[in-house]
C-alpha cells in the first residue's frame, strides 16, 4: 500500500507545467483559495441566481397575496387602503413604509412594525380594499435567500465571512487564469476548449479550467459589484467616498441637509442648517441621531445614499405639548403620492412614513436604470422638499457603483441580463463542484491531509504576485490579515509534509 501511494504521489509531483517556476506556488495559493471559497461559492451561486428572477419568482410564490385581478373601477385612495391595512392587523401596529406601484395587476403593500417587533406586510385589493393576506418581512423567501447571500443568516459573522470569500475569489481567479495560461507551445484555442475525450482528473481540470477562463472577466466583474455593499469593507469605503466628495451626493453628512419636518408655527428658517454648515462634513452634528438611509424600513436603498443621516428637530422635541396638533396637519399619504407623480416618480417606489412629529417623508426610487434613482425628502406638514438626490448629484465612484449594482442584481437590460448573470452564478457553482472533484480524487495520492499542492524546493522570487497579495491585503484589510494567517499556517503545519511530497 505504501509503495503504490509513494508511486501516485509521484505522478502528482510530475503533473503537467509541474517543471514550470512559479507553478506549484501559484498552483498551491489557488487551492487555498479554492478550498476556503468552495462552500460559500456554492451559496453564493444559488441564492444569487434565485434572487436574480426575484420578479418572476415572487408572484408565483404568493399570487394570491401580490397578484389581483384588473379592474375597470378606479383604485381607492391610498389612505383608505393603508387604513384597511391597519385594521387587519392587532392594536398598536405602526405603519412604517407603503410601496407604490401603478400597475393594474399588483396589489397594494404596507409595511407595519407589530408590539412584539416583529414586522408585517400587508396585501390589500386595491380597487375593493379587501385584505389578501399577510407576510413576515424577515420570513419572505426572497428575504432569507437576500439574507444568505449576503451574511449565511448568521448576522455580523456571516456578513464578514462571505467578505472574505469573496476578496478570496479573487485570489482564486488571478491564479486560476495563470495556471491555465498556454505554455510550451500550447495553443490559445486549444486552452479554451474543454478535452471531452480525457477520463478521470484530467477530464475534470479540463471542464473546470474551461468553465474558469470563461467565466473569468464575468466573475471579476461581479465581485467587484458586490464588494461595495458588504458590511465591513463595503461600509467603510462608502464613507471614505464620502468624505473624498467621490460618493455620496453634496451635503450626505449633515452640511446643508435640513432634512427635518417643520412644526406648524416654526419659522421656515429653522428648518434649514446654519450659513457655512455645509463645509462641516464631522460625525459630531446635534442633527444626526445615528440613524441613516440604511437603517430605514426600506426593501432597497441606491448605494449613494445609504449612508445619509435621517436628522430630528431637537427644538421639536422640547414641547410636549405640540404633538397633538402637529399630528393634525400631517399630509396625506395620497398628497405625497400626488406630489410624487409631479415630479416624475410614479411606480414602483417606496415611501417611509414619518415615525416622530418631526420626521419626513423618505421617498425612495430604485429602478433597473441608475439614472432614474431618486431619493426625495418631503416635510410632512407643508409638503415642501427638503431634497431630492438623483443621479447626477452623485459623486463618480456612486455613479460606477450604482450601474455595476443593476448589473449585479440582473436588473439593467431586463431578461438578457438576468440570463448572464445566472450563467455567471451557475458557473461559479460549477467551478466549486469540478474543483472539489478534482481535490477528492488526487487527496488519497499525498501525505499531507488536505492534499495541497507540493511545495517548490527553490521557487522564483514572484515579486509582481508578491506585491499584487500585498497591495489586496493593504485594500482589504482583513483579507490581509487571513493572508498572513495562511502563509504561517502553511509554512508552520505543512511546509514539512509539503518537501516530504516533492522529495
Amino acid at each position: 500500500m505504501s509503495d503504490t501511494t509513494s508511486i501516485s504521489a509521484q505522478r502528482v509531483a510530475q503533473a503537467p507545467h509541474g517543471a514550470q517556476p512559479g507553478y506549484r506556488t501559484l498552483w498551491r495559493w489557488h487551492f487555498y483559495a479554492g478550498i476556503f471559497v468552495m462552500p460559500f461559492l456554492l451559496v453564493l451561486a444559488i441564492t444569487g441566481t434565485i434572487y436574480c428572477f426575484q420578479p418572476q419568482i415572487e408572484p408565483l410564490l404568493y399570487p394570491h397575496r401580490l397578484v389581483v385581478a384588473p379592474q375597470a373601477a378606479p383604485r381607492l385612495p391610498t389612505n383608505a387602503l393603508l387604513a384597511r391595512a391597519q385594521a387587519a392587523l392587532p392594536a398598536g401596529a405602526r405603519p412604517l413604509r407603503a410601496h407604490i406601484e401603478a400597475s393594474p395587476a399588483r396589489s397594494a403593500e404596507f409595511v407595519f412594525a407589530l408590539p412584539g417587533g416583529a414586522k408585517e406586510s400587508v396585501y390589500v385589493n386595491p380597487y375593493d380594499g379587501t385584505v389578501l393576506g399577510t407576510l413576515d418581512v424577515d420570513r419572505r423567501f426572497m428575504q432569507v435567500d437576500r439574507m444568505l447571500h449576503r451574511k449565511l443568516l448568521l448576522g455580523k459573522p456571516g456578513e464578514l465571512l462571505m467578505e472574505l470569500a469573496a476578496c478570496w475569489t479573487l485570489v482564486m481567479i488571478g491564479t486560476g487564469v495563470a495556471l491555465w495560461w498556454p505554455r510550451g507551445g500550447a495553443s490559445l484555442r486549444a486552452a479554451l476548449l474543454p478535452r471531452l475525450n480525457a477520463r478521470g482528473r484530467p477530464f475534470w481540470k479540463s471542464v473546470h479550467a474551461f468553465v474558469g477562463v470563461w467565466l473569468a472577466v464575468g466573475a471579476l466583474a461581479f465581485v467587484l459589484s458586490g464588494l461595495p455593499w458588504t458590511g465591513s469593507w463595503g461600509k467603510q469605503f462608502k464613507a471614505l467616498a464620502t468624505r473624498a466628495s467621490l460618493g455620496a451626493p453634496e451635503g450626505a453628512w449633515g452640511g446643508g441637509l435640513g432634512l427635518k419636518s417643520s412644526l406648524p408655527g416654526k419659522a421656515a428658517a429653522q428648518t434649514r442648517a446654519p450659513a457655512g454648515a455645509a463645509e462641516h462634513t464631522g460625525h459630531d452634528m446635534a442633527s444626526m441621531p445615528g440613524m441613516v438611509m440604511d437603517d430605514l424600513p426600506l426593501p432597497n436603498v441606491p448605494w449613494a445614499v445609504g449612508a445619509v443621516p435621517v436628522p430630528h428637530s431637537p427644538e421639536a422635541r422640547a414641547q410636549p405639548g405640540a404633538q397633538d396638533s402637529a399630528s393634525n396637519a400631517r399630509l396625506t399619504l395620497d398628497q405625497i403620492v400626488a406630489q410624487m407623480h409631479g415630479l416624475g416618480v410614479q411606480s414602483g417606489y417606496d415611501i417611509a412614513l414619518p415615525t416622530t412629529r418631526d420626521g419626513v417623508y423618505t421617498v425612495s426610487y430604485f429602478p433597473a436604470d441608475p439614472k432614474e434613482e431618486r431619493t426625495v425628502y418631503v416635510d410632512q406638514y407643508s409638503g415642501a422638499v427638503l431634497k431630492d438626490i438623483r443621479y447626477d448629484d452623485y459623486g463618480a465612484i456612486s455613479q460606477a457603483v450604482s450601474y455595476g449594482t443593476s448589473l449585479h442584481m440582473g436588473r439593467y437590460f431586463g431578461l438578457a441580463n438576468q440570463l448572464v448573470c445566472a450563467a455567471i452564478s451557475l458557473g461559479l457553482g460549477a467551478l466549486a463542484v469540478t474543483g472539489f472533484v478534482m481535490w477528492w480524487m488526487r487527496r488519497p495520492a499525498l501525505a499531507n491531509g488536505i492534499a495541497a499542492p507540493p511545495r517548490e524546493r527553490a521557487a522564483p522570487p514572484m515579486r509582481a504576485w508578491k506585491a499584487g497579495l500585498v497591495l489586496l491585503g493593504m485594500v482589504f484589510p482583513l483579507m490581509g490579515a487571513t493572508l498572513v494567517a495562511v502563509w504561517l499556517l502553511d509554512r508552520a503545519a505543512f511546509g514539512r509534509a509539503a518537501r516530504l511530497s516533492s522529495s
